[in-house]
Order: C-alpha cells, then sequence, then structure tokens
C-alpha cells in the first residue's frame, strides 16, 4: 500500500505562532500552542488588570467570565447554565470526585486507556473516603462494539457509583464510543464522567448527544486557548452537589459561578479564549480539523514505515477525525513512564523534534499530532533519522 498523500497546507498558518522554527512541534496534543493573536490579546486583559485591579476585579469581571462561558459552551454543543469554566480538565475531574460523596464500598471505574493524572486522582479520593479504585483492560485493536461490552460487563450496580471514560485517549490516541459507553452505564444507573480533554476544537459539538453526567474538556489544546483554559459540564440532576474545591466569594450563586470564581485567580486566560475560538473560524474550522487529521495519518504512516511497522500494525484512531497517532516503537524501547520520559528528551535533544512518547501495556508507542503549523516535510525527516538514533540508543 502507499502512504496516503499529506492535505494541502493552510496558507500562512505557521505565522500565527511564535514557535521557535528551529524545532520541529509534533507534539500538539500535550501543551498546545497559543497564536500570537490570543497572546496579545491575554496580555491587553493582564494590562487591563495590573492598570486597576480593584477595578478589574469588583466591576464586571463575573459578568465577563460568564459571558465567556456561554460563547465557549455554544461552540461545544453544552448548556451554558450547566458549564463551568476551571483551569483544566483534571481540575474538573477533581471537583466531580469530590462532590460524589464516596463511601467505604463504594468503587470507581475507569479503563487502562485513561489519563495517568486522571487516575491518580481517583485513586486519592478513593483513599480518602474508603471506596475502592477499578481498573477494566480494554484491547487497543478492540472495536467499538467490544469496548462497549468490555466496559459494560465490569460495571456493578449498587456498588460502581462512577464511570470514568475518555472520549478520546491520551496514550492511545483512541476515539472511545462514548455515547454507547454512556448508554449502558446508565441502563444501570451509574453515572458516567467523561474525560474530553482533546475535544473541544478537533471533535464538532463534541458534548452534544454524548449524555454524560459530567464532561471536562480542555480549550488549550484545539482550541487555541490560553493554558489554563478548560470547562465542566455537569447535568441538569449533579448542578446541585456540585461543589468547588475552594470556598469563595460566589458559594451562594451555586454552580457554576461558584466553581468559577476563585477570589484572585488571574482569568485572563478565561477571557482571551474566545479570540482562540475566533483564530480557529477564521482558517475554517472543518478545513483545519481535516487537515490535522490527514497530517497525523500521513505521520504515523511514513514513521511506522521507517520503523518497520506493517500497515497493518498501525492502530486505529477509532474515526478519522482524530489529529493524534500513535507508532509502536521497536520492541525494548521505552517499556516504562521514565524510559518513556528519556526517550522523549532524547528526540527532542538529538533531532531537534518534539513528540509525545507513552509507555502503554508494557509497550512504548510514539505518539504524533497534526497541526495546522505543521508540514509533511517534518515527519519525513523525523522518519529518516528516528531508526538510527533508536539503533544507537
Amino acid at each position: 500500500m502507499s502512504v496516503p498523500q499529506p492535505p494541502e497546507p493552510i496558507a500562512g498558518a505557521r505565522l500565527l505562532f511564535s514557535l521557535d522554527p528551529a524545532v520541529s512541534h509534533l507534539n500538539h496534543g500535550s501543551f498546545g500552542a497559543v497564536p500570537i493573536g490570543v497572546q496579545r490579546a491575554q496580555q491587553r486583559l493582564r494590562d487591563e488588570m495590573e492598570a486597576n485591579p480593584l477595578r478589574f476585579f469588583t466591576r464586571g469581571l463575573v459578568d465577563r467570565i460568564m459571558h465567556t462561558r456561554r460563547h465557549l459552551a455554544a461552540f461545544l454543543g453544552a448548556d451554558p447554565d450547566g458549564t463551568a469554566l476551571v483551569g483544566n480538565a483534571t481540575t474538573g475531574v477533581a471537583v466531580v470526585l469530590a462532590s460524589l460523596g464516596l463511601r467505604p464500598g463504594d468503587e470507581v471505574l475507569t479503563t487502562d486507556h485513561g489519563y495517568g493524572a486522571v487516575g491518580l486522582g481517583v485513586e486519592r479520593e478513593c483513599r480518602r473516603t474508603g471506596a475502592v479504585s477499578r481498573v477494566v483492560r480494554v484491547p487497543l485493536d478492540a472495536a467499538g462494539e467490544d469496548i462497549v461490552e468490555i466496559v459494560r460487563s465490569g460495571l456493578r450496580p449498587g456498588r460502581t457509583k462512577l464511570l470514568v471514560v475518555d472520549q478520546l485517549t491520551s496514550a492511545t490516541a483512541r476515539l472511545l464510543p462514548t455515547a454507547a459507553i454512556v448508554g449502558v452505564a446508565r441502563e444501570q444507573g451509574i453515572p458516567v464522567l467523561v474525560d474530553a480533554a482533546h475535544a473541544p476544537g478537533m471533535l464538532p459539538m463534541p458534548v452534544s448527544g454524548i449524555g454524560a453526567d459530567f464532561w471536562v474538556g480542555n480549550l488549550h489544546k484545539w482550541g487555541y486557548a490560553p493554558r489554563g483554559t478548560a470547562v465542566l459540564v455537569v447535568a441538569p440532576p449533579w448542578r446541585e452537589r456540585i461543589e468547588p474545591l475552594v470556598v469563595s466569594w460566589e458559594q451562594p450563586a451555586g454552580f457554576p459561578g461558584n466553581v468559577e470564581w476563585q477570589a484572585t485567580l488571574d482569568y485572563t486566560s478565561w477571557l482571551a479564549a474566545p479570540v482562540g475560538l475566533y483564530t480557529l473560524r477564521s482558517l475554517g474550522v472543518d478545513r483545519v480539523r481535516a487537515h490535522n487529521a490527514a497530517l497525523a495519518a500521513y505521520g504515523q504512516r511514513v514513521v511506522g514505515d521507517a520503523l518497520g511497522v506493517a500497515p497493518a500494525d498501525l492502530p486505529d484512531p477509532g474515526g478519522p477525525a482524530v489529529a493524534m497517532r500513535i507508532v509502536p516503537l521497536p520492541p525494548g524501547v521505552a517499556t516504562t513512564l521514565d524510559e518513556a520520559i528519556a526517550v522523549r528528551e532524547l528526540i527532542a535533544d538529538r533531532l531537534a523534534t518534539e513528540v509525545a512518547v507513552m509507555s502503554w501495556d508494557g509497550r512504548g508507542y510514539l505518539r504524533l499530532s497534526g497541526q495546522v503549523y505543521n508540514s509533511p516535510d517534518e515527519y519525513d525527516r523525523l522518519a529518516v533519522r528516528l531508526p538510527t538514533l533508536l539503533a544507537r540508543r
């Protein structure tokens, strides 16, 4: 089979970012990249804040946050009255876990594709409350309907108080059949928290149609927002039970205001987030999504070919819209978290290329992202140089 053709570049898109041109940035999925226009919008907000802090914090800031929330919620297909701005997806997860009222004997179920920090948060809350954290294993090559049945078999009505499932996994770059999973959990009366850290900006209207009790997503990755911008979406039956991690002056207002207002937090990242969506719309949302997914697919194929991975052995992302792809590394490479970090840093230092290296189920994987500032030749160069680097290692 021939390598898929890369997409046509989006003219001028690279100039929207202040990324170091001497480095190939193929890991947008980890920390994103903030467009220059968004950086400047946030700086203007910071200048406004520092020019008169009292006025900034006490005159209309709550209303400005509410307006931003409504703008972002509309883009995601979420109910603005059930959407709270938070610092990141893991913060949203922590709010949900702390609001559940877990007790000894209760259970929180996750999959082995879950994000590491979320897993640590679940474990901590279980230690604190006496609940139990349980992980269900899902094979990397499992089909959608098989994933649903695996999760279904892991649910324990009466004991499982929360199911945590990713919409798009971080370690394995897999789009999961989230709506179907939520459906089987709902049949058994089990609430679901969807970790959608990568969904905003990459997937169209990612909240609509899912039906989850809780949904968290980051805007700083694929939505071009400043870092520190995420949302927590809560279904109506749960909203009165949500409590912030820190109580401040908006506590009497209830959710979502009590979660959002954290006194002298720097709110400029939230207020500048709509400029990120404006940038995305200016480039053409559908065009950007198609470009990024096609470029990630191209990168997966050329790097996979270079490492001797047959096309049939390249992991399926679970859908054509995914702008991240993983490539299996040679056996014995990056089999632990510490080794994965070391390999990632080696690639950064020797090849001037930023990638994500994951260790999952005892195997190392290279995760590549596609973004409008990337070009096919960056993946081509990595494909030429990476095999020799790994062999020498």
